[in-house]
């Protein structure tokens, strides 16, 4: 406990004007040492624990260590030159054991014949193991000139390729190597059995595993590692009775370490800012450093004397003559407080006394106050540099602003922005502010509430920290009539409130002035200072910084969110080959590439496409609508899906050449694509996919499975060719195409999530709006990183009764009869109007097949949305519309098919061409 006394009835004597004459070391040792009671007894200096005999520091720990390392050298050579000795004389003996018993068994008789008959493996397995055992080698394997095993000491190894070189055996050489074999390391020979021609017939190998070899250095050992360690143990103790008698004479220490440990000592004693004073058991003073004569005002010859002889106050005095212990005890010694802490010298074996350090601590009283109130601030700011601008979004760090503030700082905080700031824009001073954050020790003071839109008034301190950029201070508000012209009856209501101090910083960002922050003050009697003023400007400007980022990143995310949405589709096309339903859900970190399309084709099929660029932001986006025209540009050549994604495939690969080169741009590679061409004719659905997650299929009774597509790489790799996959479709049947979003994030991958994708699609609804529902109500994560896009297509299939088919004969007299035939199917179907022009244009198509075309060849008419008309042929020659000059006999009737039909076109089949024709119906 400190306990501050006085200095009444005290005497002192005044230090000695003049210089003070410094002792030699050789006097300050003897009469720290020499007038101890019991000095002549031996014991450690200053306190030092003894050193061991095995301490690097000493002479006798130097020899120990050399001698030490000596004999472990030596032990380590001898068993090192011992056991590569016996290893070597080991595996040569190993050798030419296998060799002879190789060459012994590759030479018995028998051995050759056996060879040609149907099971050599019967007979060479029970000799090879009696050898095996007879010779002490760990193997015998005989061997076809393939390498094929006939017996093994493991018979399930019989049958199985030998492993080891025996080309050179093959050619009558002897082999004999070190290898790891199927029943570990080893050493093996390898030599030919030879018909009497010479002809190599088959082969022997015969080897000894290194565990066998490796016995004798085993064995001997323990007697080698048994000698060192007796030579070790007898060069220890020699060491030892060295070392303990070194210690005793010099306590461990040479000449120079204890010629500089006095040097020091007396270095530290007399520089050090502290004074130290060393009492003996009887009271009397051994030794006072120079820091505590001055602190003390010792006289020059206090050293040696009574303690209560020095002129002390009664309380200094008293402690130090005492031995007590002491920590901070305050003492007022003239005009100086001064802190003492005391302990005894006794207490680890020491001679009797004590210590006692004095520091002057009349500064640091006067200091603590303003020290506290400096780290309080300083905590503040690293809080509000961790904890302000913990996301990107601008309302949210201006509530974080106004949170760290109160109520260390201020009782109230309001954070007002311009309108262009909250969604990303530009500020604009001219308009109005709006409060977007406000905090407060209590909820009810009669400020504006969040979300008010305010216009300061010219006089109050918010406008002129916006206008001059500087920060202002209201110290008294009660007084402040340009203030209270902003509003008369709240600025009263306010005053009333208790509210008494205003500090208004404007929220500056390098040349932008996003808004104002105003510091309320209301409990504190006493108004914001200077001082303050700083605080609140470095709290105000680290805010500012996040503030404007949270601003970039919403006006780069607006941006980025206008783009893809104008480069998804608004709405889908017209057609009645699918019933269709989707769903995309961008990223919560940004926007991303996932897109997704429908395309009608001709002969009312329909292409379905999802696509994924890898990535976030403007260049994804960009990527994703450049892919996107894309595929709606190859839809229009009627392309198979794996002639489509080929062609993708090149541009993806053209667009990472071109931003490679200019080095400025990430590359695309990472781009997926499914891309699948449905036909409800033939209810047939073409699949084919870019390394993008394989579709699921719900069939008509519920049941879900992934059918087995052909993975290919993604897009912009190039080298492989894409496969498609043929699905017959029942109608009623649910295809389902997404993007990696729904099935893979960072806590499962993508198996795991297919399996999920399995089970909330088995108890979906049966249309496809229920199944885009289900799917996202039990798959959607609460904060999805990447974006997410979902296509379900339940199929249709076009009715019977809406599919007219004739063969024609390669005969001009054909033709007729087609008209006929279509005339007469147009009357069934109610569609009399399109006769004669869908007559014109099957006579003009059916007449090019017959001409130019080849057999067979095949009119098709349905009748759909429009009314499509398609002429199959074998030839793949392509029809070209072209203006026919006056004087031609032909060349107008694609011409005529052109200006007739809606729509026409060419699809090649892996058997020929369709030229088809729409017409829309009446």
């Amino acid at each position: 406990m400190v306990r501050l006394s006085g200095r009444s009835g005290a005497r002192s004597l005044r230090r000695r004007s003049g210089p003070r004459t410094h002792r030699a070391p050789g006097r300050a040792r003897a009469v720290r040492w020499g007038s101890m009671p019991d000095a002549e007894h031996p014991r450690k200096p200053h306190g030092r624990r003894r050193p061991s005999p095995l301490s690097g520091r000493s002479v006798a720990g130097q020899v120990f260590l050399f001698q030490v390392v000596i004999v472990l050298l030596l032990v380590v050579a001898a068993v090192v030159a011992l056991v590569l000795q016996v290893r070597h004389d080991s595996t040569r003996e190993a050798r030419n054991r296998s060799v002879a018993v190789a060459e012994a068994f590759a030479n018995a008789p028998g051995t050759r014949e056996t060879l040609r008959i149907p099971n050599p493996s019967s007979v060479f397995q029970p000799r090879a193991e009696a050898a095996r055992e007879a010779t002490k080698v760990d193997f015998i394997v005989v061997m076809n000139t393939n390498g094929i095993r006939y017996s093994h000491p493991k018979p399930d190894r019989i049958g199985k390729q030998f492993v080891g070189t025996i080309e050179p055996a093959l050619q009558g050489k002897v082999v004999t190597e070190e290898i790891t074999g199927t029943i570990g390391p080893l050493v093996q020979a390898v030599v030919p059995i030879k018909d009497p021609d010479g002809t190599v017939v088959g082969l022997v190998s015969a080897g000894i595993t290194t565990a066998t070899v490796g016995g004798t250095v085993d064995r001997q050992l323990p007697l080698v590692l048994s000698a060192a360690a007796v030579a070790l143990a007898l060069s220890t103790g020699g060491t030892a009775l060295v070392s303990r008698r070194l210690l005793r004479q010099t306590h461990g220490l040479g000449p120079h370490e204890m010629t500089r440990m006095y040097e020091h000592h007396d270095a530290v004693l007399h520089s050090v800012r502290e004074g130290v004073i060393i009492v003996g058991d009887e009271g009397r003073l051994l030794l006072a450093n120079d820091e505590a004569h001055r602190l003390l005002d010792l006289p020059a010859d206090a050293e040696g004397r009574e303690v209560a002889d020095l002129g002390l106050a009664p309380d200094t005095a008293d402690l130090l003559g005492s031995g007590r212990v002491a920590t901070d005890e305050v003492h007022l010694v003239k005009e100086r407080l001064l802190a003492v802490n005391q302990r005894p010298t006794n207490l680890r074996g020491g001679p009797p006394g004590s210590v006692a350090t004095v520091r002057d601590s009349t500064e640091l009283r006067a200091l603590s106050g303003r020290a506290e109130a400096a780290r309080e601030r300083l905590s503040m700011i690293y809080d509000a540099g961790v904890g302000i601008g913990t996301s990107l979004d601008v309302t949210r760090t201006a509530e974080e602003l106004a949170e760290v503030a109160v109520p260390r700082f201020a009782d109230f905080v309001t954070v007002d922005l311009f309108g262009a700031v909250l969604s990303g824009g530009q500020p604009e001073t001219v308009t109005p502010l709006r409060r977007t954050a406000f905090s407060g020790i209590r909820k009810d003071a009669p400020l504006y509430p969040v979300g008010e839109q305010i216009s300061f008034v010219e006089s109050s301190p918010q406008a002129r920290a916006l206008r001059d950029g500087q920060v202002v201070l209201e110290p008294r508000l009660s007084v402040a009539p340009g203030w209270q012209a902003q509003d008369l009856e709240r600025s009263a209501q306010v005053v009333e409130y208790g509210i008494h101090s205003l500090i208004a910083v404007p929220l500056r960002a390098g040349a932008l002035v996003l808004g104002v922050v105003s510091f309320w003050r209301s409990q504190k009697p006493e108004p914001f200072d200077a001082e303050e003023l700083e605080l609140a400007e470095e709290l105000v400007a680290r805010a500012a910084v996040s503030i404007d980022n949270a601003r970039r990143y919403t006006r780069e995310h607006s941006m980025a969110v206008t783009l893809q949405r104008s480069l998804l589709p608004r709405t889908l096309p017209e057609q009645n080959a699918l019933e269709i339903a989707y769903r995309y859900l961008p990223a919560q970190a940004g926007v991303g590439g996932d897109w997704f399309d429908v395309l009608p084709l001709s002969s009312a099929r329909v292409a379905l496409v999802v696509g994924d660029v890898v990535g976030h932001g403007l260049h994804a986006a960009a990527t994703m609508g450049r892919l996107r025209t894309a595929v709606h540009n190859f839809s229009a050549l009627d392309l198979p899906p794996e002639e489509l994604l080929a062609l993708l495939d090149e541009l993806v690969a053209r667009i990472d050449q071109d931003e490679t080169a200019e080095g400025d741009t990430a590359p695309v590679t990472g781009a997926t694509c499914l891309y699948a061409v449905y036909d409800p004719v033939s209810r047939r659905c073409t699949v084919a996919r870019a390394g993008h997650p394989p579709p699921a299929l719900i069939r008509p009774d519920g049941t879900v499975d992934f059918p087995d597509v052909p993975a290919g790489p993604p897009l912009g790799l190039g080298g492989l060719p894409f496969e498609t996959a043929e699905l017959d479709l029942a109608e009623g049947s649910r295809l389902v195409l997404y993007t990696d979003g729904l099935v893979e994030d960072r806590d499962r991958d993508i198996d795991e999530g297919l399996e999920l994708l399995r089970a909330a699609l088995a108890r979906a609804g049966d249309s496809p709006e229920e199944t885009c529902q289900t799917v996202l109500d039990a798959r959607l994560p609460d904060r999805p990183s990447d974006d997410i896009a979902l296509l379900v297509a339940r199929t249709r299939a076009l009715p019977a009764d809406a599919i007219a088919e004739w063969q024609v004969p390669s005969d001009p007299a054909a033709v007729g009869k087609v008209r006929s035939s279509v005339s007469l199917r147009l009357a069934d179907w109610g569609l009399d109007d399109l006769t004669f022009t869908t007559e014109l244009i099957l006579s003009e198509l059916v007449t090019n097949a017959i001409r130019y075309g080849g057999d067979p060849i095949r009119v098709r008419v349905l009748r759909d949305r429009t009314l499509i008309c398609e002429v199959y042929d074998s030839s793949n020659t392509s029809p070209h519309l072209r203006y026919a000059a006056m004087t031609d006999e032909g060349g107008r009737g694609l011409f005529l098919v052109a200006q007739l039909a809606e729509r026409w076109g060419t699809r090649y089949t892996p058997a020929g061409k369709v030229i088809w024709a729409e017409q829309p119906r009446p």
